[in-house]
């Protein structure tokens, strides 16, 4: 009998985790959710932070390296290479599976604090492509303005994306584009587009923590709250289907390209009159990715329900946006603002990261 997230592959969807940590990556707890259905994994600078500088699982490996590096991002870089690497391999037989919604990847995020700086990023992925020397190796991009141009020459030089930090219709957009202008340039210098790939994160439930924090301020509504971000997603995915089809996106298929599927992620209900499994519930669809922390793992195999739901209901998601539109909710407004935090809050980590990676440093030292 299949698993409930093996399930969800019957309706073509692949579920991801969203964590990693030393200690599950070798004690077996990442190869038994291989084993129930996790096809993916994606890791944050958060993660990083508590394993490295609250835990113990990490001090033999940091004495040996700040023997010889000092600098507080090249020590963490240190350290979490042999974790992605480890991940990437557990993952391997899933990649090797292939095809052309092809699954087996593990994401590490490029430097944060060079969102605003194009040329920094791409060089900086480049460089985590040529660290981690794994061809299942998803390097994430944020997708601001200057994150797209970025992502068009990552994948210039063959290496697959994943961009993080989408919240709006048009960034979404844009980051496929910019996708697919890098598929076409790779193509036409004589590259292989089999061994790139890239999925499109779009965030969800981070949409209605906002919208329904504005719909408070205005009084009334309530029949809107936690209505906008499965809308948003929903017509995203209209965007994904738009987009990956046609003469010239069949031409790119032929020559070996896969399509960019969207990723649900911030998938974990913050609401707590939501169910726990609604971003997930109601996001199911073909050439998607849902990227859960553990909790929604586990609450999905415990009650979450396997159905094509992703394209039900579009008219409705139509009306969703008006309906906010009329209340005075600025959709655009609360999506930048996403943005804006977005990126604030991943600098903001890796900061942190940072920081506790210098205090463990200094505190193995003085040991």
């Amino acid at each position: 009998m299949s698993t409930p997230l093996q399930q969800l592959a019957d309706y073509g969807q692949s579920p991801w985790i969203d964590y990693i940590e030393r200690h599950s990556v070798r004690n077996g707890d990442l190869k038994d959710l291989i084993g129930r259905g996790i096809v993916g994994l994606t890791s944050n600078p958060t993660i990083f932070q508590h394993a490295i500088a609250e835990g113990t699982a990490y001090d033999d490996q940091l004495r040996e390296v700040i023997q010889h590096e000092d600098d507080p991002k090249e020590v963490f870089l240190a350290l979490a290479k042999d974790d992605i690497r480890e991940a990437c391999d557990l993952l391997r037989p899933v990649y090797d599976r292939g095809g052309s919604t092809r699954d087996g990847w593990v994401s590490l995020e490029v430097d944060p604090s060079l969102a605003a700086d194009a040329g920094a990023t791409a060089h900086d992925a480049k460089r985590l492509h040529g660290l981690i020397e794994r061809p299942n190796l998803f390097v994430k991009i944020p997708g601001t303005k200057p994150g797209l141009d970025a992502i068009e020459e990552t994948i210039v030089a063959g290496i697959p994306v994943n961009v993080t930090l989408l919240f709006s219709l048009e960034r979404h957009r844009e980051a496929a584009e910019a996708y697919l202008r890098g598929l076409r340039r790779l193509r036409d210098g004589g590259g292989d587009l089999s061994t790139v790939g890239s999925v499109a994160s779009f965030f969800v439930s981070r949409v209605d923590t906002e919208a329904d924090k504005r719909l408070d301020a205005i009084g009334g509504h309530d029949e809107l709250k936690g209505t906008l971000a499965i809308a948003n997603a929903k017509l995203a995915y209209q965007t994904y289907k738009e987009l990956f089809s046609g003469s010239e996106w069949e031409e790119l298929k032929a020559a070996g390209a896969s399509a960019q599927r969207c990723l649900w992620a911030s998938t974990s209900t913050k609401n707590p009159a939501y169910s726990d499994v609604l971003y997930v519930d109601e996001l199911i669809g073909q050439d998607t990715v849902n990227t859960m922390p553990p909790v929604t793992v586990e609450a999905f195999e415990d009650h979450g329900k396997a159905e094509a739901t992703l394209e039900q209901g579009l008219d409705e998601a139509h009306r969703t946006f008006e309906a906010f539109a009329s209340a005075g909710v600025d959709y655009d407004d609360v999506v930048d603002l996403l943005e804006r935090q977005g990126v604030e809050k991943f600098s903001d980590s890796f900061k942190e990261l940072l920081e506790g990676v210098a205090a463990k440093r200094d505190q193995l030292v003085a040991a």
